[in-house]
């Protein structure tokens, strides 16, 4: 597998290479993502122009673009410099104009002679109730009106590239598909009827009418199935690669999970019961765990998180879990310490903050094996962190630790299964996308016994009443957050949204009850702030949106959001999740600034309508796009030049199922499909994965 298949080298030459590219015009093509004749076949015309023709301009819908053959009247030269240079000509039923700007006469005299016939194509226009027809993009002899294509490609474009060129370049780029083998399954390609590569290729890149244009198109079908398997292929190696990297088998006795269970008020949803069993199946078998617990807000997680390291005690050994931020390490520590004294297993906490003998004590007894279960902040990565016998390494909120974290963590034990929480739901496309190389478990039930909170949208013209309603709240003993509005991605005038808020808030509600946490104050005041908060000395807290990962204040029971128009969808459900932690009914105010566009209206009404974090997730996704609802700069999600995840969400798990079957029964890609799928590797520029393969 040592370099790219031969029969690809044409792809990847130069763009000089290709007829009509010369180096000057080379180098506008990397605007549009175009630096092979490669990139050239993956971009695909986004919409197209019909030149079919017709026998006059009168039947055509004006002003709009018409494809004629016509007579060559008189010629009329412009009176002054800068004019227009005018032909009359006639169709089957009409006479209209062709109009040039900056025309050499001469060159039109000849090319287009009195009395002659020609096709011309162009957009039309009614112009003091005279048809016009400026500047013309054909105009050709009769015996020549194939050279206009009946249904022609509109492509992406950028300064120094026409159509004609981009036509031209990939027209080259098609001819350069080689001969290659089918990498889809055949029972698959047979039932979505689905054409070859290269045959498909060709259909994307000559559509016959605007239903070629479309997602479901066979041919755009097919394209968008080669990416999307490709992905998924790499994200399967990835997975074959950590598989082969053994794993301890820790098996559960079931003694102390029972104990926790007989003591708690409710029982484990049907989904909680699923997703641990299927976790200590995972912790079972010889390969290393690699599953992604994603759970909506409130689902109970953290039931299943501890079942998780109590199956790893049970076994004999240890387990961590760990969190992005102290404050959420100490808020697991408070779950979980009624838990584990249920058990009976000793669980400790280990931050930055634990400094001289306390630290060297602690490891001391995690390295005994003494200590059960460690919870911790990113301290637990340092080297002098020593495990006795670490089985499972839990990691809370993902998209903070990158694959790079969650291998470290493994190698602290020998290879212990590892278990990744996010409580931010994920559609299934992008779930996919995104952890293709984890087993996924998903809860989707809320426990028994939470109140659902009550959400409304008030305009910021009510800000007094708001306050006032603050102010009741207060009286009653509860708490509130107050999240201040994202100001176009600039931390400083977030900053400053924040502050005003908060010295508004303070004047209005009297000083000593209202605190601010911000992203930019030093870590120490960030939680000494939320410290203040959580023990109920301030009753209103002003934040930006630091809080919206995993802060639990039960006695909490209103989040006011300014603003939410400005906030994505998840976020604003995460938000939301932060108050109904406690018994108390809650209330979420969403505020917005009038007049509120559709989409806008929309969005905030589906939070109104619903707490399904996964409904709500879909919702973004169709109204957004892939790329806004995880931010693409932070999320791992691949970007995609045929397929579209919000539209073929089917398509990747067919891909996924495949590209994992396929392995499965051929781990090398050895065999002749497995061969292939090499060839579509490279084909996709899939370097990592051939990597994987040869190393293996």
């Amino acid at each position: 597998m040592s370099g790219r298949p031969v029969e690809l080298f044409p792809l990847f030459a130069g763009l000089e290479t290709l007829t009509g590219i010369g180096p000057k015009t080379a180098k506008f093509f990397p605007q549009i993502g175009v630096e092979t004749p490669r990139d050239l076949l993956f971009t695909l015309p986004h919409t197209g122009v019909d030149r079919r023709s017709r026998g006059s301009i009168q039947d055509a819908d004006l002003p709009g673009v018409v494809t004629v053959t016509v007579t060559i009247g008189e010629h009329r030269a412009p009176r002054n410099r800068g004019g227009a240079y005018r032909i009359l000509v006639e169709d089957d039923l009409t006479s209209f104009q062709l109009v040039y700007f900056h025309a050499r006469g001469d060159y039109l005299e000849r090319s287009m002679p009195t009395g002659s016939r020609r096709v011309v194509s162009g957009r039309v226009e009614i112009f003091d109730s005279l048809a016009q027809m400026v500047h013309p993009e054909y105009a050709v002899k009769e015996e020549d009106a194939a050279e206009i294509p009946g249904f022609e490609p509109v492509y992406p474009l950028t300064a120094g590239i026409t159509q004609k060129l981009m036509f031209k370049a990939t027209r080259g780029a098609l001819e350069r598909i080689p001969q290659i083998d089918e990498w889809i399954d055949p029972n698959q390609k047979i039932k979505s009827d689905w054409p070859d590569f290269a045959d498909a290729m060709t259909a994307a890149h000559t559509p016959l009418g605007q239903e070629d244009l479309a997602v479901t198109s066979a041919a755009r079908e097919r394209l968008a199935y080669d990416e999307l398997m490709a992905h998924q292929l790499t994200l399967a190696l990835a997975r074959q690669k950590e598989r082969r990297v053994k794993g301890q088998i820790s098996r559960s006795t079931g003694k102390l999970q029972a104990k926790v269970l007989s003591e708690l008020p409710y029982r484990p949803t049907g989904a909680q019961q699923r997703a641990i069993s299927e976790i200590s199946d995972d912790m079972a078998l010889p390969d290393r765990m690699n599953r992604l617990l994603q759970g909506d807000v409130g689902s109970g997680k953290t039931l299943v998180a501890f079942m998780a390291l109590l199956v790893a005690v049970e076994a004999g050994g240890q387990g961590v879990m760990m969190a992005p931020t102290e404050i959420l390490a100490r808020q697991h520590l408070e779950g979980l310490q009624p838990l584990a004294e249920d058990a009976g297993v000793v669980l400790e906490l280990l931050t930055g903050r634990d400094k001289g003998k306390d630290r060297v004590a602690k490891l001391a007894a995690l390295e005994r094996g003494d200590i059960q279960i460690l919870v911790g902040t990113h301290a637990v990565f340092q080297p002098d962190v020593l495990f006795k016998d670490l089985r499972i390494a839990i990691v809370d909120e993902q998209h903070r630790f990158g694959v790079r974290q969650r291998l470290e963590l493994g190698k602290k034990g020998r290879n212990a299964d590892v278990l990744v929480m996010t409580a931010t739901p994920i559609p299934r496309s992008l779930a996919l996308a995104q952890y293709g190389d984890m087993d996924v478990s998903v809860l989707d039930e809320k426990p028994p016994g939470r109140k659902p909170i009550k959400t409304a949208l008030v305009s910021t013209g009510r800000m007094d009443e708001v306050v006032e309603r603050l102010r009741a709240v207060m009286a009653q003993g509860r708490q509130c957050y107050w999240v201040c509005p994202l100001v176009e991605e600039s931390e400083i005038l977030d900053l400053t949204a924040a502050e005003e808020r908060f010295k508004h808030l303070r004047a209005v509600l009297g000083d000593g009850v209202v605190g601010l946490v911000h992203g930019q104050m030093p870590p120490a005041e960030k939680d000494a702030a939320m410290a203040a908060f959580q023990a109920g000395k301030t009753k209103v807290l002003v934040a930006t949106t630091v809080i919206e990962v995993g802060v639990n204040v039960v006695n909490a029971t209103i989040m006011v959001i300014e603003r939410a128009e400005t906030f994505g969808l998840a976020q604003l459900h995460q938000l939301r999740g932060r108050v109904g932690r406690g018994d108390a009914a809650s209330t979420c105010l969403l505020m917005y600034q009038t007049p509120l566009s559709q989409t806008g209206q929309r969005r905030l009404e589906v939070l109104r309508e619903t707490e399904d974090g996964f409904k709500i997730a879909e919702t973004d996704l169709q109204m957004r796009g892939a790329g806004d609802v995880i931010g693409v700069a932070q999320s791992g999600v691949p970007r995609f030049r045929v397929a579209d995840l919000e539209k073929q969400a089917g398509l990747m798990a067919i891909a996924q199922t495949d590209a994992r079957a396929l392995l499965a029964s051929d781990p090398d890609l050895k065999e002749p499909r497995g061969r292939a799928a090499r060839v579509l590797l490279w084909l996709m520029r899939q370097d990592e994965a051939i990597r994987l393969i040869s190393v293996g």
